[in-house]
């Protein structure tokens, strides 16, 4: 059994606001041993519950946050960036029989901690087939046409109600409860820890692959707060206005449409200036 854990930061215990998350803040320094409390406790959890190999793609900004040094040493970690399927990069290779959504959270224009889609703030709203969508359901769709399952989601009580959309079968794990998009009432990572494991471990008899699923087509429309990140983002071919902040494309497949979707946020970050956004 290999497991494959795509692991985010800002549904991760303790976690409330920016400066947890961005990468050389000071308590961005202090939360990345609680986000690497929460996935060793995955990775164990995961391993009492029978299997072979857990491997981490870190799926958080610089993509390198993790203490490797206190994860189990059975476990595997890819770091860094530039991945084809950036936050469940390895999915695609076959040979995986359960994900795990660990510290995921809410979606852009969503209730939620640190609610967001990819970018922190310069999307108001995402859409899936005219659902709204978060980056768990967005990466759902990716994973099932490889016939991999989500398993397990870990994040605030938001990301757990969330993940009952695309997911409903997987454990889910509170570590906090929103009270507003930076404000949570937090467990302690002892406590998280015990029920992360626990989860993961019950989690493990549900990954078994099952057969592709393609729903597509995929119709991706995006919000921004400016106008002028929605022209940036048409350079995409495929990507078209539909309103004066946003856009849609539509892909045959997810896995296009994240690929899409990545270029299009990538785009739309390099057209962010830094005072008027």
């Amino acid at each position: 059994m290999r497991i494959l854990i795509s692991a985010d930061m800002e549904g991760a215990t303790g976690v409330t606001w920016p400066d947890d998350v961005v990468p050389g803040a000071a308590q961005w320094e202090r939360c990345r041993s609680l986000f690497t409390s929460d996935v060793n406790a995955a990775v164990l959890g995961f391993h009492d519950g029978g299997a072979d190999e857990v491997i981490i793609n870190e799926a958080h900004a610089t993509m390198r946050n993790l203490l490797l040094e206190r994860l189990d040493e059975r476990a595997q970690l890819l770091t860094g960036r530039h991945k084809a399927l950036s936050m469940v990069e390895g999915v695609q290779h076959g040979d995986v029989d359960g994900i795990a959504f660990v510290g995921y959270h809410a979606g852009a224009g969503m209730e939620g901690v640190l609610a967001h889609t990819y970018l922190a703030n310069q999307i108001t709203g995402v859409w899936l087939n005219g659902v709204r969508a978060s980056e768990g359901l967005l990466n759902a769709h990716v994973v099932a046409e490889f016939g991999v399952p989500v398993v397990l989601v870990t994040g605030d009580d938001v990301a757990c109600e969330d993940a009952l959309g695309y997911a409903p079968e997987a454990l889910k794990v509170a570590v906090k409860d929103h009270v507003s998009r930076y404000a949570a009432v937090c467990r302690t990572p002892a406590r998280t820890a015990a029920d992360i494991r626990a989860a993961a471990k019950e989690a493990a008899a549900l990954a078994v692959r099952h057969e592709p699923v393609h729903g597509g087509p995929f119709t991706v429309a995006v919000e921004f707060d400016a106008e002028h990140l929605a022209m940036a983002a048409t350079v995409v071919p495929g990507v078209d206005r539909i309103g004066e902040r946003k856009v849609a494309y539509t892909s045959e497949t997810m896995y296009e449409g994240i690929r899409a979707f990545k270029a299009v946020t990538t785009i739309v970050s390099a057209a962010v200036e830094e005072q008027y956004g």
